[in-house]
Formats: C-alpha cells, structure tokens, sequence
C-alpha cells in the first residue's frame, strides 16, 4: 500500500507525544480542580487548615500572655 509507511510514522510519532500530552492533561485538570475547590470553600464561608492553624497558634500565644499577667508580680514567670 503506497502512503502506507507515512501513516505508520504519523501513528509513531503520536504515541511518542502521548506521554507528555497525557501529564499536560493531567496538570491542567489538577489546577482547574483546585481552584474549583477554592471557590467553593470560599463561598461556603469554611475555614481552611492554614487558616485554622494560624488561630490556634494565636489562641495559645494570648493565653500565655494572660497566664502571665495574671501571674503575682513578685514570683518569676513560668
């Protein structure tokens, strides 16, 4: 078959691209995802981990400052 030879070579070299082809896909999809989920979260009003995180650590850091204000003044702080 004349034109065959051409269509093999043609049918090779995508294969050889589809890997690539496949992570781009791959990638492309994963953002989109994420930002979907962003969003969301966003209009639901919910709290994220970091966000949580940062509170806890602030909540502790105040309580420490009041356990030492409320400390007598003469005894060293804990």
């Amino acid at each position: 078959m004349p034109g065959s030879p051409r269509i093999v070579e043609a049918l090779e070299e995508l294969l050889g691209e589809l890997p690539a082809r496949m992570r781009g896909s791959r990638t492309r999809a994963g953002e989109q995802t994420m930002g979907l989920l962003r969003s969301l979260v966003e209009d639901l009003d919910l709290v994220t981990r970091d966000d949580l995180d940062e509170l806890e650590l602030r909540v502790a850091q105040l309580e420490h400052r009041l356990t030492l204000l409320e400390a007598p003044h003469d005894a060293p702080p804990a």
